[in-house]
């Protein structure tokens, strides 16, 4: 298993200059559902003197209680318990107490407090103006839910928009980071490839067991951790939950264009493009449109967890709450070689954009490309020097590389790209090949050589 907390250098270094600074600082930490803020947070707070107070949906009355509790608890000054104070007197109060010291005040999961009384953000408006702006405080307020703390909390109309505060998204993990913690790249990939990049779901995760059971362990399994875990954040994130499970059922089975999710879910254009636009606001999907297009776009599920959920999973609903584990996970493993290949896609597309490869560092779009029948898994642009690199990725052992390449520069000829003066090269990623090209316009890369720019 992963350990709960992996070293997130950047956001500890960013909030630690923060911290270090003489003066009151409000913090923004939000990110998807078990992204790791929470232990983000945990982390940070470390040798501090520090305040953690997770919200919760009781009454704004228990809530407030326990910050109370919490914050006579850190003074020793117990007439705080018994003070009949909402936020904004009890800030007040703490800020006479604590005079110039250093100290960390975090809300974890602020949402909650939001749902229960929409005027808790002029609340804290007032907080960071007046009661804690002469302070030493770090402020932290963090989220989970994308859609109420990017739109309610972050939006201009909230009462804190304009405020001076720091404001950090914290991200899925990169594939380097994966790789840094199983160490071994196959194990690595199998982990991504099947539980994603979410911190929380990858700690289930098991090097030492095959990857099919995994599977069945962790998500093919009635009452295990993974079972129900998409279902309860759509529930988390949006009302009509039903209507987004049903779209991403059919993303995931290959229903990505407007027209062909219209068809499938029985939505009409103007009604489902709320649907999307809300998923794609919350980072759960993606709208992606061929490299150097405007139209024709498709829809992705970002989260390789999800897609494989949504994939595999939900469809034999039935059949996992009758226990069938074993003719689900055989269907699974039928498909299970051609459904990685389109996700090593993806991977490669990470690994590029991320300049693993030294050889992409001068190009600055990379996507992929698509047109009637004829598709490329990667290309990659550089606008000022007019170069184009065309990648074919495969997840196959002994790749015949020759074969490949005469099948992508006949792909490369229908993308209209600078098309006069443009200066083509050709790449090709594979797990293994029967031998890599001698070639000064085609690059070749396995698993091995993967490795060696992980280290």
């Amino acid at each position: 298993m992963v350990p709960q907390f992996i070293n997130r250098k950047i956001e500890i270094k960013f909030l630690e200059d923060i911290y270090n600074e003489r003066s009151f600082n409000a913090v923004i930490i939000y990110g998807r559902r078990r992204v790791g803020k929470t232990e983000l947070i945990k982390q940070f707070l470390k040798n501090k003197k520090a305040i953690y107070f997770l919200a919760t949906d009781e009454s704004m009355n228990e809530n407030l209680k326990e910050l109370k509790r919490l914050f006579a608890e850190i003074k020793g000054k117990d007439y705080l318990l018994r003070l009949d104070a909402g936020f904004s007197d009890l800030f007040r109060y703490l800020k006479d107490e604590i005079k110039d010291e250093k100290i960390v005040i975090a809300i974890d999961e602020f949402p909650y407090l939001l749902n229960l009384n929409k005027g808790i953000l002029s609340t804290f408006q007032k907080i960071i103006d007046e009661e804690l702006k002469d302070t030493q405080v770090t402020l932290l307020i963090t989220g989970s839910s994308m859609g109420i703390m990017e739109t309610d909390v972050l939006g201009y109309k909230s009462p804190l928009y304009g405020r001076d505060l720091n404001v950090w998204k914290v991200a899925p993990f990169q594939f380097k980071d994966i790789h840094a913690w199983f160490k071994i790249l196959d194990k690595a990939l199998e982990a991504y490839f099947i539980f994603g990049n979410i911190p929380y779901y990858l700690k289930f995760f098991d090097p030492e067991k095959p990857i099919d059971e995994n599977i069945r362990q962790n998500m093919l399994t009635k009452g295990r951790n993974l079972y129900d875990e998409p279902l309860i954040l759509l529930r988390q994130e949006f009302r009509e939950s039903r209507v987004y499970t049903s779209i991403l059922k059919y993303i995931s089975l290959g229903y990505t264009s407007m027209g062909k999710l219209c068809s499938a879910t029985g939505l009409d254009k103007s009604n489902i493009s709320k649907y999307l636009s809300s998923l794609e606001e919350t980072h759960i999907i993606k709208h992606i449109v061929p490299i150097g297009m405007k139209r024709n776009g498709i829809y992705d599920i970002t989260d390789p967890f999800i897609r494989f959920w949504f994939r595999f999973v939900y469809p034999r609903r039935n059949d996992l709450e009758l226990g069938n584990i074993d003719a689900v996970m055989n269907d699974i493993n039928k498909d299970l070689t051609m459904y990685i290949g389109h996700i090593f896609e993806n991977l490669c597309e990470e690994l590029l954009r991320t300049k693993l490869f030294e050889e992409f560092e001068n190009y600055n779009q990379i996507g992929r490309w698509w047109h009637k029948d004829k598709e490329i898994d990667i290309v990659a642009l550089n606008e000022q020097t007019k170069e184009i690199m065309f990648v074919e990725c495969k997840w196959q052992n002994s790749v015949n590389a020759e074969r490949i390449l005469v099948e992508l520069k006949e792909k490369s000829k229908y993308v209209q790209w600078s098309d006069e003066n443009r200066k083509e090269q050709f790449c090709i990623i594979a797990k293994s090949f029967k031998r890599k090209l001698d070639k000064k316009d085609c690059l070749c890369f396995d698993l091995k050589d993967i490795e060696k720019m992980m280290r």
